[in-house]
């Protein structure tokens, strides 16, 4: 298979690794370092093509943020896949080996064929925002490991140790916080954002700084969209006259996590989320099945909530 140029789009594959990027187009193959050097040389050869090229590449544990980012700021549409999908559509095209080169092919073939939409250019700060985030989200994890530890520590040279890097992390952790803070003052929308989804009664400050932060398209979708993205809503396994069980799968597993912690809170706090949830009991649904139902109302509602000034939660 060969790269199309469609719809006066040439769709370019890039197989992005730690040091280089593989690139596919209509009529060669080549690579660049994955460096500020080679960006600008990606850029640079892509504006000479005869039509505005669409990148295509895979997430691939931050290696192509650089690069995308590169591309957002020279006007250059890009979209970052999922590496399932672009495994998936690979199988299904027959290629089961794979190497930088195959997979670029791949890429650009998937943007050929199923033409995917451009992803929008963050909002300036919203990069920034997204790392603070997930650096507590780090330090958090760190935390609950270095407890589990220190629990069967018994020498107490080595419980010194672990008290030590116990109050190092915290340390940090308060860091982040108040960088976390002052980032939010100093964006007045962001922070108008944060005070109107902390109006709903069990949505503490994590939870809303980790969904304005990793799924910044809350308030510009509709609902269906948001719960998908969040990893809530449920997914049909039926065939036939068979009706199986649904489960939720897929999504922000980050943003799925908080939300599941925030729908504890609301069963027990939040009048409204609490009777939806205590009616789900009552109706024999488990209690972990009547929380995920929960979880998918909450991120229904601050979507609502950032997308409507006027929307207010009514029993």
């Amino acid at each position: 298979m060969s790269p199309q140029v469609l719809s006066a789009v040439i769709y370019v594959g890039a197989d992005v690794a730690k040091l280089s990027v593989a690139l596919q187009l209509p009529d060669q193959s080549w690579s660049h370092a994955n460096t500020p050097e080679g960006h600008a040389a990606l850029v640079t050869r892509l504006q000479t093509l005869a039509a505005p090229a669409h990148v295509v590449c895979e997430a691939t544990g931050g290696y192509e943020r650089a690069m995308v980012g590169a591309l957002h700021r020279a006007g250059v549409a890009v979209t970052v896949l999922n590496p399932r999908q672009a495994r998936d559509f690979a199988r299904a095209c027959g290629h089961l080996a794979k190497t930088d080169g195959i997979d670029a092919q791949v890429l650009a073939d998937y943007g050929a064929k199923l033409h995917p939409q451009a992803d929008p250019a963050p909002a300036p700060g919203e990069e920034a925002f997204a790392e603070l985030v997930q650096a507590r989200r780090d330090i958090v994890g760190l935390l609950t490991a270095e407890a589990g530890r220190r629990e069967h520590t018994t020498l107490p040279a080595l419980r010194k140790l672990a008290d030590a890097r116990q109050r190092q992390l915290e340390k940090q952790l308060a860091k982040l916080d108040a960088l976390l803070d002052a980032h939010v003052a100093a964006n007045p929308k962001l922070a108008a954002k944060a005070e109107r989804l902390s109006t709903v009664a069990g949505v503490g400050r994590v939870t809303v700084l980790t969904v304005l932060a990793l799924m910044p398209e809350l308030g510009t979708i509709e609902d269906p969209k948001a719960a998908a993205l969040a990893g809530v809503a449920p997914i049909n396994h039926d065939s036939g006259q068979y009706r199986g069980q649904r489960h939720i799968a897929g999504g922000r597993s980050a943003v799925r996590r908080v939300l599941y912690m925030a729908a504890l809170s609301a069963s027990q706090h939040n009048p409204i989320l609490g009777a939806i949830y205590q009616r789900h009991r009552q109706n024999g649904k488990p209690h972990k099945v009547a929380l995920t139902a929960l979880m998918r109302k909450l991120i229904v509602l601050l979507n609502r909530l950032l997308r409507n000034p006027d929307f207010v939660l009514v029993g």
